[in-house]
Parts: C-alpha cells; structure tokens; sequence
C-alpha cells in the first residue's frame, strides 16, 4: 500500500481517477486548509513566536524530499566561519531518541551523543563541521535548543535545519531549497503529493536556491520568478565526494579523525569497479544515478526508507545481494553509514560519497547576498 501511495504521490498525470488518488486528493485538501490556518494563526500574532538573541537563518524547503537542506546548512556553516562568524546549528533530530527532551551533539570537538540518540542527519553534520569546531544541537523545540545553544557556546548566528514549516521561531533570513527539476512534484499537497505547504507559502521566503541543476538554468528561474516576483534566485549542483573508504574488516568510528582519510581516494577510484549501492535517503533514485554517473559498472541497488535503521537481517541481504552480483565494492551515502555503524566491521570495502553544494559562478553573489543581510555580524 505505501507503494502504491508514493507512486500517487509522484505521478504527474493530474487526470488519475483512482479511488486512492481521489482520497487522497480529499485528505490533501484538509491538510491544506490546516496548513493555511496555521500559518494565519502566526501571521496574525495569535499563535505565539519566540526571538533569538542572535542572528537566525532557516534553511528548508516546500516539498518532502531530498533537496539538499543539510549540504546546503554545512555550506553555509563554513562559508560563516570564513566570515568570522561563531555559528551553531540546530536540527530537529528526528527519529532519535533526544527529539524531545535536546541536548547538545559536539561542541566543535566532542561528541556527546551516539547516533541513536541524536538522529543521523545532526550527527553526519557534526562530523563534517568539526573540522572548523562549529558545535550542533539538536532538539525539537527549536526555541529550546537555542536558548542552549546561546548559553553554552555563545554564538552569533544559529542556523536551523529543515524549519521553513517551523513558524515559532522567527528568522532573519528564511532560505529555501527547491529541486531545480521538479520543484513543486504534481503540485499537489501532502498526501496526494508532496508539498507541504501551498506554494503561498514561498510568500517568507527571502532568498530562493534551485538545486540539482549543473549550470545556470534560466528556463527553471524564470518559471519561479512567475510565483515569487523579485526575490533572489541562485542555482545549486550537488558535487559527490568520497568522504570516508572502509577497508573490509575495519571499525566505523563516530568521531572524524580519519573523515579524510578518504583524500587518498577521489572518484577515479569508483571507475570500472564493479560496484553494489545501497541507501535509506529520500532519494534513493538520485543516489543511484549518482553512482551510475562516476563511471562504475553498478552490478545492483537496494533502496530502503528515508532514516532506515539497519538490521541483522538487513545487512545480510545486503551482502548477499553484493556477492551475487560479483561486485567487488559497496557504496552508500554518509548518512546511512552512521545507521549502519553498529554492524561493522563488514566483510567487504565500503566506499562512502558524501556530498557538496556548489553555487558555482555564483557563490560570490550568494555570500555577498547573506553577508549583508546579517550585517555588522558578519563584518558587512
């Protein structure tokens, strides 16, 4: 059944006449109505917001699904920290056991929490940004998790990860991520579709990144400028990397003194191996053309739900499934080695692509763009 819904969701024939497309396009039109009242009720002050006392920028998106939120908020955290900014980052955390109550995930140079507490996104994040000792908290009640934030590391941009639907806290900057090729799906609402907000709501956004595209896309930005006027508009590529290569046999170690190990490798190293993929993202598909891209021969692909959590019976599939295949080295993304973590070591060489946000001819304008919205913290 979730098979059937997600390809309901996905298809872009608006003449679907189904039972379950027309059920959904009913719950969809409730869930709308309560999106659009909820949003009113912050707009007209009678749901409460809560400050900061520190700059604050969002960084989310319209639709579910991966549009690159998370690259994009390590991108942004070094791209401060070169500004001479102390930024902290917040995310929800979800799915780990610290969603409710927050807690802190690094300070920049420790961690303190395992990857069941913390949820895999914040903690992929907190190994990438210790490098520049940039701290992640994580919690549910963003307000919260600030308020910590501010008390123990005293910074001056906070950056929140996947809260553009998160009205009670009030941002300086409110970014939004739209997948360059198909940014609103079939334009419908959760659960006939996957907006998760009317396309109105694009209305709070300051600042607009289409990603997925490898070069200026003008066609794609004009069709955006028709629903946002004027705002700022950038284009994004996701460029993948091998962040980590796990010899058969070794130990995942949570904290990143060995990340850049994988500098002895670039992507090179993936062409004519035979490979087998898997990954439990929100683009699983994207994640196999990616591999497809880097000039491997993919002997096979497994795909499991977003935020998939790796069983005994999971792992033996898997490698079951890699040694039918004949290949000779298994790739996943960063985020489902840290779900994978506690089933190592592996009896095969695991190469693991992370990946990059790169604005291209456009980073400087970008920069230029949040510097001077933040103002003297940022040295404007």
């Amino acid at each position: 059944m979730r098979h059937k819904i997600q390809q309901v969701m996905n298809s872009d024939e608006a003449g679907d006449n189904s039972k379950l497309a027309a059920g959904l396009h009913l719950l969809s039109r409730l869930y709308g109505a309560a999106m659009r009242l909820r949003a009113l009720g912050y707009q007209s002050g009678y749901l409460k917001t809560n400050k900061l006392p520190c700059k604050v920028i969002s960084i989310g998106n319209l639709a579910v699904g991966g549009t690159g939120k998370t690259p994009m908020t390590i991108h942004l955290a070094e791209m401060l920290n070169r500004h001479g900014c102390k930024p902290v980052v917040i995310s929800r955390g979800y799915k780990g056991e610290a969603e409710k109550r927050g807690g802190i995930v690094s300070d920049g140079r420790t961690f303190f929490m395992t990857a069941e507490k913390t949820g895999d996104e914040p903690l992929m994040m907190a190994r990438r940004l210790q490098t520049i000792g940039v701290p992640v908290v994580v919690g549910r009640n963003r307000f919260r998790s600030g308020m910590l934030a501010i008390r123990v590391f005293r910074p001056d941009v906070i950056l929140l990860d996947d809260a553009h639907q998160h009205l009670k806290l009030r941002r300086d900057i409110d970014l939004v991520l739209l997948d360059g090729t198909h940014p609103f799906g079939n334009t419908h609402l959760l659960p006939r579709g996957i907006l998760r907000e009317p396309v109105s709501a694009l209305d709070r956004a300051d600042i607009f990144v289409l990603t997925r595209t490898e070069k200026d896309d003008t066609a794609a930005v004009g069709r955006l400028r028709g629903i946002i006027g004027n705002q700022p508009v950038y284009t994004a590529s996701h460029k993948p990397f091998i962040s980590q290569w796990l010899a058969a046999g070794s130990r995942y170690r949570q904290t990143p003194a060995d990340v850049r190990v994988a500098a002895a490798f670039d992507l090179r190293s993936l062409r004519d191996r035979r490979v087998f993929g898997f990954s439990g993202i929100a683009g699983n598909d994207g994640f196999k053309e990616t591999l497809e891209s880097l000039g491997c021969d993919l002997a096979g692909f497994t795909g499991f739900a977003d935020h998939h959590w790796y069983s005994d019976d999971d792992v033996a599939a898997l490698l079951r499934a890699a040694g039918q295949s004949g290949a000779d080295l298994v790739c996943t993304t960063e985020k489902d080695v840290i779900r994978l973590a506690h089933q190592m070591p592996l009896p095969v060489d695991l190469a693991v692509i992370g990946i990059d946000v790169s604005l291209g001819s456009r980073q400087a304008a970008f920069e230029k763009d949040i510097v001077s919205r933040l103002g003297s913290v940022a040295g404007a």
